[in-house]
C-alpha cells in the first residue's frame, strides 16, 4: 500500500530512511535530553523550523490540500528516568497565542500556560502529522499503536474510543531511527511505558494546510 492509500484508509504511512545514521545522531545531539515526558515550542529552534519546512514539508504536501505549515513541534524522549504511558485519544487541539473567541471554536483550555482549543472538525481533517523516529522503536521501548481507520469518524467521545478497541484493528507502528510516521491528528493513538533501557526520542511536528481566522495566530508562528 502507498503512502496516500495507508494515509486514506488507514490514518498512518511510515516513510522509511528519511534521515541516515549520521544526521539521526546530528538531530538527537542538536535535541539533547528533553524536559520531563517532552520539550514543547521546538520550532523556535532555527535547525528544527529549517528542516520541519524542508524535509518534512516535502513529505506532508503531497497529503494536504493547501500548502504545508508547521504549526506544532514537540521533543519526545521516552528514557528509564523519564517514562510514561499515553492513553488512547485524539489529537484535537491547536495551540495558539491567545484566547479570543471565535464562532466554531471551542472548547479552550490550557497547558503549561499556553492556550489551545479545539477548532471545527474541518480543520482538523486538514491537518497532517510527521513523528521523526531518531530510536529504533518497538513495543519495549513505547511505539505508537494505533486503530486503523479510526480518523474517519470524527471526534470521538470516551465510550466510542472504547467501542473502536474492540471494532477497529491495532497497529503498532514499529520503525527504525530516520524513519517518519505520518499520522492524521483524528486517529486514536496511544503508547506504553518503555520496558527498555534505551532511549525512544521522537521529534513530532504539527502541520497545517489552512490559514488560521482573523484574529487567532498560531503559538508558534512560522516564520
Amino acid at each position: 500500500m502507498n503512502t496516500t492509500s495507508s494515509l486514506d484508509n488507514r490514518g498512518f504511512a511510515i516513510v522509511p530512511k528519511v534521515l541516515d545514521a549520521s544526521a539521526c545522531h546530528a538531530m538527537a545531539s542538536l535535541l539533547g535530553n528533553a524536559t520531563g515526558a517532552g520539550t514543547r515550542g521546538m520550532l523556535s529552534n532555527p535547525k528544527v523550523a529549517e528542516f520541519a519546512k524542508s524535509s518534512l514539508a516535502e513529505l506532508v504536501r503531497p497529503h494536504l490540500s493547501c500548502g504545508p505549515m508547521p504549526v506544532r513541534g514537540i521533543y519526545f524522549d521516552k528514557r528509564p528516568e523519564t517514562n510514561w504511558l499515553v492513553a488512547w485519544h485524539q489529537d484535537l487541539t491547536l495551540a495558539l497565542k491567545e484566547q479570543v473567541e471565535v464562532t466554531g471554536f471551542g472548547p479552550w483550555s490550557v497547558k503549561e500556560g499556553v492556550p489551545h482549543v479545539q477548532p471545527p472538525m474541518q480543520l482538523l481533517e486538514q491537518m497532517l502529522t510527521a513523528r521523526l523516529h531518531l530510536d529504533d522503536t518497538d513495543s519495549s521501548n513505547g511505539a505508537l499503536r494505533v486503530l486503523s481507520g479510526t480518523h474517519r469518524l470524527g471526534r470521538l467521545s470516551a465510550e466510542a474510543i472504547q467501542s473502536c478497541r474492540e471494532t477497529h484493528e491495532e497497529v503498532l507502528c514499529e520503525a527504525k531511527a530516520g524513519d517518519v510516521l505520518l499520522m492524521r491528528p483524528l486517529l486514536l493513538h496511544a503508547s506504553s511505558r518503555s520496558s527498555s533501557a534505551g532511549r525512544r526520542r521522537v521529534l513530532h511536528i504539527e502541520f497545517a494546510g489552512f490559514p488560521l481566522p482573523a484574529p487567532l495566530e498560531w503559538h508558534e508562528a512560522p516564520c
